[in-house]
């Protein structure tokens, strides 16, 4: 009977020299009432009934859910927040020696921090500063708990509750501000309606002017080529004129000189010319210089042609 029980607590003694600790999770080794070591995961061997496992802890993140706080801000309005905190043990010795509840010491250090965080602003300010109050309250609350080996990885505003009558005022700004929207987004469609149908207009009074600007174009240069042409005609016909009033003058002259008729008789008749245009009291006759300085050749001829003629009878009557 007695090598059984010896047997028993041999056995018993062999089972608690083994520890196993898992993954995830460190064990706190006290010896003699004092703190020995801190067991990783994996298998150990310890010595029983001298070595003592103080706690076993865990070191993968986790997350404490805060109670909703009562939090009066700047503008003296009481509102109501509750807080999510991301931490994960970094030193299980600090975690289990250095405070009694490393929990309840975050639970607290967020409360009492986010009371100072929310109590200097205003309730604008908290609506629209999460980011803020968060930045803020991570890098206290990690500054307190890094004396108990404890890091801080997120702290997370869920909600932020203001009372009745300001969520009731605050719907009506909502409400109020879409209806703003919805009528300038409304006013703006009809000026650019307005601004799309003032410029079609605009594009085609400009493409009217200047199709009519076209029309015009196209309508001088029509009568231009007209003019042209009805000039180019006349001056061909002009010059159809003038080519056979030149061959019939030509024709004369050859004629003339042809009859043996010298040039003083040409000339005689242009002065018998001008003196029937003269006469005529219609007639306006222009002179060029070139003629007046010729009429004094033409009367001397005519006199020399006189004097011929004298000669030409006395000589007749002398003869008879």
């Amino acid at each position: 009977m007695f090598w059984l029980i010896l047997g028993i607590i041999v056995i018993i003694t062999l089972l608690l020299s083994v520890k196993v600790v898992n993954t995830g999770y460190v064990y706190v080794v006290e010896r003699f009432g004092q703190f020995y070591k801190v067991l990783e995961p994996g298998w150990h061997i310890v010595i029983p009934y001298v070595d003592y496992v103080r706690a076993k802890v865990s070191t993968k993140q986790q997350i404490l859910d805060i109670e909703p706080q009562s939090v009066i801000t700047k503008d003296n309005v009481n509102i109501s927040i509750d807080n999510v905190i991301f931490y994960r043990v970094m030193n299980a010795r600090d975690a289990i020696y250095n405070i009694d509840n490393y929990k309840s010491g975050i639970i607290y250090s967020t409360i009492t921090n986010v009371r100072n965080v929310v109590g200097s602003m205003t309730l604008d300010e908290v609506l629209t500063g999460r980011d803020k109050i968060n930045k803020e309250l991570l890098k206290i609350v990690d500054e307190i708990t890094d004396s108990y080996g404890i890091k801080i990885l997120s702290v997370e505003i869920k909600n932020i509750v203001p009372p009745a009558e300001i969520q009731e005022a605050m719907e009506k700004q909502m409400k109020a501000e879409r209806n703003k929207r919805a009528a300038i987004l409304e006013a703006e469609g009809k000026r650019q309606s307005a601004i799309s149908i003032a410029e079609g207009e605009k594009q085609s009074k400009i493409l009217q002017a200047e199709a009519e600007k076209e029309a015009n174009i196209r309508r001088a240069e029509g009568q231009r080529e007209a003019q042209l042409l009805e000039a180019e005609g006349r001056a061909k016909a002009l010059m159809e004129i003038a080519n056979a009033e030149s061959q019939a003058i030509q024709l004369v002259n050859r004629a003339i000189l042809e009859s043996g008729t010298n040039e003083t008789v040409i000339a005689l008749k242009q002065v018998e010319a001008l003196t029937k245009m003269a006469e005529s009291p219609s007639s306006k006759l222009i002179i060029p210089n070139e003629s007046i300085s010729s009429l004094g050749s033409i009367a001397a001829v005519s006199e020399m042609l006189k004097l011929n003629a004298e000669s030409s009878e006395k000589t007749k009557n002398s003869v008879e």
